[in-house]
């Protein structure tokens, strides 16, 4: 793989800013944190709003050196530790995740929304030795770091060390490891270095036409890529200012809209549908007032699952923006976009975005023709670089240096457009990927159950419902209410089924294996079997 991509010529921030040695870093060794490094240059300006306040990158960066000093405990680096951090949105959670890059560690971030079952097994594959977490999170953290012998570190405690010399970081070295789900089931983790990092942001910048004099809005879990890089990281590079909400509120967002000068907000389908229905649902001087309130933004992104025609379209009478959409994933960023100037198809994600090559391979391995369908490959610095401690994953991952997405697409005039995957036990749902299987593999836990299939279904919202087929042993039927209650103690709560459907036998095939397509007919609002008149939803 070449170098990362070069800054664009124009962009107010495409010169790099003037290097600032980190404390007992000397001058001229290799220094990878370009994120870091750019912010401790931008000294007083507003980097972030959180619920307590404004903090400054000059603030952000002392902190995090601050942070960096109690995760090193005395240790001249981490050398590539692994931290796994269960952190809200806001300034905290900037605090640590530098503070762990500084030291020389892999950020694992957590999800705040995980039971204890999936917070612990991501933190024992990743074979995390430390742990932090912020006073909300105490009680499940401390208690699993006690449990596995892992050193707990709370944030409340996390700056209280004077700074000391910071390790002399490469580019090359491995800086995070975020967690998607595959087909065999569990979660993987998905290593990313510094230098792919860089590389992911510097893409999104010059194509989205990112400055110091934006401001954005962060509703976005923070455990995986759109809030991390496309939201926080794109806008901390830049100069940028972004606020921080704790989580998703259809009526806060909209009064952030008419009361702060923002001039970005990225989503995903499922909440600009419940922005729509909010809207939809206001009196008609209020609707005229948030309508109004779009207009001084100057973009307006979505991603993550597909997004229905229908509801762009709304939003585009509702608001006046014609969304940008794009497609990526975990192990490669950001791949393709539409364009910030000119036209966006519905439907459509665009084109390869800068420093991304793109190829459609058949079955067959051949290159595909327009108007073809064909598996999306992909090459180049912000493709991740390793499956954690998955070698053979890793190895089968590749074809010839291209990273095989599963993704169907076709292309036109350049443009492409996705059209599903190529492995029906992944679902988009919310803007998360799920593992079919690994819902499947829950399911199977519970002690009535004796098969289930678990699919994804349309859905207007959501992009893909998570539903399940069960066959119940000796018939003994649980309600769907207690069953999602069972299954939210073991999962998190995207990947809990939303309708269930009794079968006597599942749909199988002449070798007696579960053929998906026919499991999700069976919650089709015409099914016509007699499976379907079963179907619950809560």
């Amino acid at each position: 793989m070449s170098g990362p991509p070069s800054p664009l010529p124009h962009s107010p921030l495409a010169t790099p800013l003037e290097p600032v040695t980190a404390p007992g870093v000397a001058a001229g060794a290799p220094h990878a944190v370009a994120l870091i490094e750019r912010a401790r240059a931008q000294g007083n300006r507003v980097a972030l709003v959180d619920r307590e306040g404004e903090v400054t990158y000059r603030d952000l960066v002392q902190l995090a050196e601050r942070a960096a000093a109690t995760l090193l405990a005395g240790a001249a680096d981490l050398a590539e530790a692994r931290v796994a951090f269960l952190v809200p949105s806001g300034r905290h959670y900037v605090i640590t995740q530098w503070g762990i890059w500084l030291a020389g560690g892999i950020a694992v971030p957590l999800c705040v929304s995980h039971p204890r079952p999936e917070l612990e097994y991501t933190v024992t594959d990743a074979d995390a030795s430390i742990l932090v977490s912020h006073p909300e999170y105490h009680g499940v953290v401390s208690a699993l770091a006690s449990d596995l012998g892992r050193r707990w570190v709370g944030t409340d405690r996390l700056t209280a060390t004077s700074p000391v010399p910071l390790p002399p970081l490469a580019a090359s070295r491995r800086a995070m490891i975020l967690y998607t789900s595959g087909t065999t089931g569990k979660p993987k983790g998905v290593v990313t270095t510094h230098r792919t990092i860089q590389a992911q942001i510097t893409a999104l910048i010059e194509a989205w036409g990112w400055t110091e004099h934006d401001r954005i809005l962060h509703v976005l879990p923070l455990h995986h890529l759109h809030g991390i890089i496309n939201v926080l990281a794109c806008s901390l590079w830049a100069g940028a200012t972004c606020e921080m909400l704790p989580k998703f509120d259809p009526a806060q967002v909209w009064t952030i809209f008419g009361t702060r000068r923002l001039t970005l907000f990225m989503a995903v389908p499922s909440i600009y549908q419940r922005l729509v229905q909010f809207w939809e649902e206001s009196e008609p001087a209020r609707q005229a007032q948030m309508t109004a309130s779009c207009s001084a933004l100057r973009l307006m992104v979505c991603g993550s699952a597909a997004l229905p025609v229908p509801v762009l379209e709304r939003w585009r009478t509702i608001s006046g923006h014609t969304l940008l959409e794009r497609y990526g994933m975990t192990e490669i960023g950001m791949g393709l976009s539409n364009p910030l100037h000119g036209e966006r198809v519905p439907g459509a994600v665009g084109a390869p975005l800068p420093g991304v090559q793109v190829r459609l391979l058949d079955e067959s391995g051949r290159e595909v023709a327009d108007g073809e369908p064909g598996q999306i490959e992909v090459r180049g610095d912000a493709v991740f670089s390793e499956y954690w401690r998955r070698p053979e994953e890793t190895r089968r991952a590749f074809n010839d240096g291209w990273f095989q997405t599963g993704d169907i697409a076709v292309r036109s005039k350049g443009i492409y457009r996705i059209l599903g995957r190529n492995s029906v036990d992944i679902i988009k749902s919310g803007g998360y990927k799920i593992s079919a299987l690994e819902i499947e593999q829950t399911l199977l836990g519970h002690p009535d159950i004796a098969e289930c299939a678990v699919v994804g279904v349309a859905d207007m919202e959501w992009g893909e419902r998570v539903c399940a087929a069960i066959r119940w042993r000796n018939r003994t039927e649980v309600p769907l209410a207690d069953l999602r209650a069972w299954t939210k103690e073991r999962l998190a709560s995207y990947k809990v089924p939303g309708r269930i459907c009794t079968v006597d036998d599942l749909p199988r095939n002449a070798m007696g294996k579960v053929v998906k397509k026919e499991v999700s007919k069976l919650f089709a609002p015409a099914a016509g079997s007699p499976g379907a008149e079963q179907c619950g939803s809560p």
